[in-house]
This record gives structure tokens, C-alpha cells and sequence, in this order.
């Protein structure tokens, strides 16, 4: 069965609608600090709020431990939603009270945390049965969690008939645009991965090494394969356990004829915060006072250029350091270079789709990603407990 869609859905006059949102938005002294991910879901809850009777809108906020907590609320949420949708947002202050089975129609409701309640991570059947006990339909529109086996994404959904669940305006788009990177990616393929640490990435580089063209790498998990070949990358983050598993992805991209490039030269620095000397090196000679921060210039510009040439390409995690502006030239040159591409493009990851906003790019990329996690593990091939929940 195919991801069902709004379309798909019946009877949706009268009904009263739970919808998963992604509304994990950071949240400081009572006031919402980027909006980001509201804005992401105006398209769905006013496609159902013209057809629905009843929407409820539920989401998770940081990680609440299983109980209430006044610091991770969504009240202050429901305030930015009145704003953005021009229409009032009744707040309820438990995920749990069936107030949405008495609720007049044409009301949406946004209900407290989800992770207040220790059945919500649990996927437990009970928090899931209670949860969706007042509602005739389900939505989920959150594909930032859709990795995640949690009562509201796998075990909700499965407790509501086919034409009666689907996926919103936002999971059809990211489905649409990472089933391209999978199943029908144009050629050549670049994938552009950075980030700290390799051990979280494992995974989706050997999916990537079935796919792809071209493999650039950066960032701290850039260290940890040069220390694979016996570089010397001075006090640069490396993990030491993963030496092994870096040298057999570069072993397996060699059989798979996969161009895997890392950078050859480093910006450097003697310390990340107040730093007292910032300089250029071999990226196979650091000096062994000083760690790599950034790729260096003739590393941008071969990233680039490979870039440049690519008809598919996907970008995941920073270059470096590029919270602090010193370290971010290398980040900021592949948010530049994918806007400038004419290949198809992707970007996923909380910090690279930071990297393209700060830059001032992300219309010019193909699709951005609200799901770092989900788009990785989907890139694998595995299916992702929300979208099977909703396929089922």
C-alpha cells in the first residue's frame, strides 16, 4: 500500500481529527524563539480546518521525562497558532482529556505535551488507545519524529481503519522528495555528509555507498577517517572506537567505485572558544597543539566543483565548526554551492538546514528536510514506524 494522503480520507464532515504535529520548537521565558516548525504546519491544519468538524492538534516539546513540566508546555505555541491561523486556539492542558469529543465544531484544540505522560516514548497501547479514543481520524504531519516508535506516530495510527488516517502536506513532501534520493536518483549522485561523529551515521553511509557517485566528507567524522589512514590530526576530535568501522567505509567505497573524498586541507585552531591562533594546514599534518576546525579553501572549492557537477544531491551536517564565524566558511560555501547547483537537492539535518537559512539559500534548494534522524534512517531503505503505521 502507497502513503495515503489528505485525499484519501473519507467521511471527513463531522469528524474530529487528531493531528501529530512537529511543534518542537525552542521555547525561552515563556515565549517561542523561531517558529519555524508552526509555519511548516499551517498548510495541513488549514486544509482539515475547511473540511475537518473537530482538529486537535499534539505534539511533543524537548524531552519532559515522562511528567509535567512548566518549562517544556506547548501553551506558549498555542498563542503563535492564534496568530499565525487568525483564529482562536483552544489549549488543553492535558493530552489526555477527551475534551475534543465535546468540542463544537469548526474548534482546534492543541494538546499538551505528549511527553508529559511516560506512555508516549513507551509506545504503550493503553497511552495510545486513551489518546485516540475521542477522535474519528488521524493525521500525522510530524515527519521530524517518524524514525521514532512512539505511542502517538506507531501505535495511535494503528488503531484507526484505512480512509480514516494519512499522511499530512509536509510527510507527503519529504516522502516524495527522499523516495527520489532512494529509489530514482539521477546520476551523478552526490552525497555531502559532515557532522561530529561517525557512530551515528554508520548506517546511512553504507546506503549511501550503494547509491551514490560521489561521497564528500567533513566535519568531525572527517577526522576519524584520516586518523583511519594513519593522518596526523593533532587534539582534533576523533573517536577512537570507530577507527575500524571508518576504514571499512572507505574500503567499501574503493570496491564499490565510489569517489570518496575527504578534505586535504584544514583550518585549524589551538582552542574552539577564544581561540589565540587560527591557521591553514595539510589536513594530513596538524600540528599536535591545534585541532581542525573548518575545511580549507581548496577543499571548498574541490567540494564545490563536485557539487557543481552533480544531477542528485544530498547534504547532511557541518564542514565544522560553523556556530562560531571563523569556522563556518567551509559550511556556508556547500549551502552556496547546492543553491547554485541545477541538480536536484536535499538537505537534511537540523544544522545544515541552520546553514542554508543563515545563508540565505534555502529557496534555492530543492527540499529542505524538517527531519535530521528520519531523512537519514529513511535514506537506508528502512521503514520508518509512522509512515508503516499509516501503510498499514
Amino acid at each position: 500500500m502507497s502513503l495515503p494522503t489528505l485525499a484519501d480520507l473519507r467521511e471527513l464532515g463531522g469528524s474530529r481529527v487528531l493531528l501529530r504535529l512537529d511543534l518542537n520548537v525552542p521555547v525561552k521565558n515563556g515565549a517561542v524563539q523561531d517558529a519555524t516548525r508552526i509555519e511548516a504546519s499551517l498548510p495541513t491544519l488549514r486544509w482539515l480546518l475547511d473540511r475537518a468538524g473537530v482538529v486537535a492538534a499534539c505534539s511533543h516539546l524537548g524531552d519532559a521525562k515522562g511528567k509535567p513540566d512548566p518549562a517544556f508546555s506547548l501553551a506558549p505555541v498555542a498563542a503563535v497558532l492564534e496568530v499565525a491561523l487568525g483564529r482562536p486556539v483552544r489549549f488543553v492542558a492535558d493530552c489526555l482529556d477527551p475534551a475534543a469529543a465535546e468540542a463544537a465544531p469548526g474548534s482546534l484544540l492543541l494538546l499538551e505535551n505528549l511527553r508529559f505522560h511516560k506512555g508516549e516514548k513507551a509506545n504503550d497501547p493503553e497511552f495510545a488507545k486513551q489518546l485516540a479514543a475521542p477522535f474519528t481520524h488521524y493525521v500525522n504531519d510530524a515527519f521530524g519524529t517518524a524514525h521514532r516508535a512512539h505511542a502517538s506516530v506507531a501505535a495511535a495510527p494503528a488503531l484507526f481503519a484505512t480512509g480514516r488516517k494519512a499522511a499530512g502536506v509536509l510527510m507527503g513532501a519529504e516522502v516524495a522528495a527522499l523516495s527520489r534520493m532512494v529509489h530514482d536518483p539521477e546520476q551523478p549522485y552526490v552525497a555531502v555528509v559532515g557532522g561530529a561523529k561517525i557512530s551515528t551515521k554508520t548506517a546511512p553511509l553504507e546506503a549511501l555507498l550503494e547509491r551514490v557517485e560521489v561521497l564528500l566528507i567533513g566535519g568531525g567524522m572527517a577526522n576519524t577517517m584520516l586518523a583511519a589512514q594513519g593522518c596526523s590530526v593533532g587534539r582534533s576530535l576523533v573517536e577512537p572506537e570507530m577507527l575500524e568501522t571508518a576504514a571499512a567505509v572507505l574500503q567499501r567505497a574503493k570496491e564499490r567505485g565510489v569517489r570518496l573524498e575527504l578534505p586535504t586541507d584544514v583550518v585549524v585552531a589551538d582552542a574552539i572558544s577564544n581561540p589565540t591562533r587560527i591557521a591553514v594546514a595539510a589536513a594530513d599534518a596538524v600540528p599536535a597543539e591545534m585541532m581542525i576546525v573548518d575545511i580549507g579553501s581548496s577543499s571548498r572549492e574541490r567540494f564545490a566543483a563536485a557539487i557543481a557537477s552533480a544531477r542528485t544531491v544530498f547534504w547532511n551536517g557541518p564542514m565544522g565548526v560553523f556556530e562560531t564565524e571563523e569556522f563556518a566558511a567551509g559550511t556556508m560555501a556547500v549551502a552556496r554551492a547546492l543553491a547554485s547547483s541545477k541538480a536536484f537537492t536535499v538537505v537534511g539535518g537540523g544544522e545544515s538546514v541552520m546553514a542554508v537559512h543563515h545563508a540565505g539559500v534555502a529557496d534555492a534548494i530543492g527540499h529542505v528536510s524538517t527531519g535530521g534522524g528520519a531523512s537519514l534512517q529513511y535514506l537506508t531503505g528502512e521503514v520508518l514506524p509512522a509512515i508503516a503505521a499509516l501503510e498499514a
